[in-house]
This record gives structure tokens, sequence and C-alpha cells, in this order.
């Protein structure tokens, strides 16, 4: 029986493997070959790094679940606590300067690109790190802080700090993270450069109101 087990826990975890080099290769038009996502992308080497440390870690296994993190690290600059945990085809695409904490839950087919901190906001005890949901896209340089949750389908634009839940089917930008209509996501392409800019909308409102105002005294 216990065979049995460690048979079908293996092939899981293959199967699971050979997913996120699908995804890969389905997402990013620059991944000529699975040999190439095999030996050239960091994003993928992080994410096998912890997909190994966390079975350790859930085996109770002391010490080589963060010494893999923290190699996994050195060799990539991509960051992933053990015991994070990470849905079905996650692919972070680049990857650099990506940290993602211990008590960060992320669900299926998200995409992440480089420089994004899924962090807590201090030394709180418990659930300290985001809950993203499914099919989530996160832009260069984001920044999710804290016990908050990112809704399924929702889109954070590059440089962006969040720090309040985020409904789902929203898109966030600005710093602070304000939330907007999401217009211009398709298959799985944030365009960063039609995102509606909420500090603009807002100026503009008040603009029209100023005017209204200026025409009822003038009158």
């Amino acid at each position: 029986m216990e065979q049995k087990k460690s048979k079908i826990a293996l092939f899981r975890g293959i199967k699971r493997v050979l997913d996120d080099i699908n995804n890969i290769k389905d997402k990013d038009p620059a991944a000529k070959s699975v040999f190439e996502i095999i030996l050239l992308y960091s994003g993928f080497h992080a994410v096998l790094a912890y997909r190994i440390a966390n079975k350790l870690k859930k085996w109770k296994i002391p010490f080589i679940p963060r010494f893999i993190s923290q190699f996994a690290r050195f060799l990539t600059g991509i960051e992933i606590h053990p015991k994070a945990t990470i849905g079905e085809r996650f692919f972070i695409d680049h990857g650099m300067g990506v940290v993602i904490g211990e008590t960060t839950i992320i669900g299926d087919d998200v995409l992440i690109y480089q420089g994004v901190t899924l962090g807590g906001t201090g030394k709180d005890l418990g659930k300290r790190h985001p809950t993203i949901g499914n099919r989530v896209t996160i832009g260069a340089g984001a920044k999710i802080l804290g016990n908050i949750t990112i809704g399924d389908d929702s889109n954070i634009g590059a440089g962006s700090v969040v720090i309040d839940d985020v409904p789902e089917h929203s898109t966030v930008v600005g710093v602070p993270g304000h939330v907007t209509k999401q217009s211009f996501f398709v298959q799985g392409q944030l365009l960063h450069n039609k995102i509606p800019d909420p500090v603009t909308c807002e100026i503009r409102r008040l603009t029209y109101e100023i005017k209204e105002l200026r025409e009822k005294m003038e009158n």
C-alpha cells in the first residue's frame, strides 16, 4: 500500500512539473522548445526547487527545505519560502527579484513578472502574506503586502503597491493601488499601456465639475 502511494505521489509530482513546462511554452512566445525551458528558464528552476522543498517540508524534514530555497535564490534571484502554497501551472516570467513569503497562497494559472513581492507588513504571527486567486497576472515590480486577498481573474499593474483586498475581475494600478475596471485583458496578456489611470480619471472628473460650477456662477 505504501509503495502504491509513493508511486502515485511521484506520478503527480512529475505531472505537475510537465504542466509547468507546457504552461511556460504556451504563455511565453520566446520559449522555443521544452529543452530550452528546462535548461535556461530561471523561473522554472525556482518553482521546481520550491516544489521539492515544499514536499520535504510537508514530510517535516528540518533544515534541508530552507537550504534548497536559499540555494535556489542564489542561483536564480527568486526567493520562494518552502511553506508557501502554490497551485498548478505557476509561471514566473524572467523572475529576478521575486519574493514569495511563508504564508502566501497562490491559486492556479497565476503569472507574475520580475521584481514582484508577495510579502508581509510587519512581525504579525499566523497568516501574514497575501492570498492570490486563480488566473491572476501580476506586473513587474508590484508589491502585494499583508494578509489580503486578490480575487480570481484580476490583474495587478506594474509598480503597483497593493495593501487592500481586490475583488474578482479587477485591475489595480498606482501607489497605493486603485481598483479600476478591467477592459484590456486578452488571453493571459495584461496590456499595461491601455490600463485606465484612476488618478487621471479623478482629475478629469474634478475638472468637469469645476467647469459646471463656473457655468452656473456665470449664469
